[in-house]
């Protein structure tokens, strides 16, 4: 009988241990929770020239393809297309050329528009292809705007300008990523 007394007695010994190391370990949880929600609300306040990368593609409109796929490095994943006045008149992303080669379904309506899209030669320069209304982000706005703006649209690079549209970097996820890895030590 007290051998019986006492498995119960180590069991129970055991269920404690195991009940205060479950408390414990929630309570450290919590607050590296806490210490991670204050640290993505202070990343929401930076302004996005702190961290937006300011060594990006730039290319014109009247550059070839051939061009810019070859101004693509192995990292780069987009390109600012600009004017003589460093203005941002459109955007290319890797996306964008990968569209250039999907063709339509079997049974799409296909437009002239479309056949143009799909007739790509050596002559097709930057123009053809490139996104001429792209969504940007403010050089004075937040990271917190950026990332909202991000989420909305499903974008993962915002070409960064000014009031007078001239580009002054790149945001991409990948340096939002960085300041939170940064802050989350």
């Amino acid at each position: 009988m007290e051998l019986v007394d006492t498995v119960e007695s180590v069991k129970a010994t055991k269920a404690k241990k195991i009940r205060i190391i479950h408390s414990k370990r929630r309570l450290l949880q919590l607050q590296r929770k806490e210490e991670l929600s204050h640290n993505i609300r202070y990343v929401s306040k930076v302004p996005v020239r702190l961290v937006m990368d300011r060594d990006y593609l730039v290319v014109h409109p009247h550059d070839s393809l051939a061009t810019l796929i070859e101004s693509m490095g192995e990292e780069e994943s987009s390109a600012i297309v600009v004017d003589s006045e460093g203005k941002l008149v459109g955007f290319v992303t890797m996306k964008d050329i990968l569209h250039l080669f999907d063709v339509p379904r079997r049974h799409s309506i296909v437009g002239f528009g479309l056949l143009k899209r799909y007739s790509v030669t050596r002559a097709t320069r930057v123009e053809d292809i490139m996104v001429t209304r792209p969504i940007t982000v403010g050089i004075d706005d937040d990271l917190g705007q950026a990332i909202r703006i991000m989420i909305e649209t499903g974008k993962h690079h915002l070409p960064v300008v000014d009031e007078d549209n001239r580009v002054h970097g790149l945001l991409e996820v990948k340096d939002i990523i960085r300041l939170i890895r940064l802050v989350s030590l």
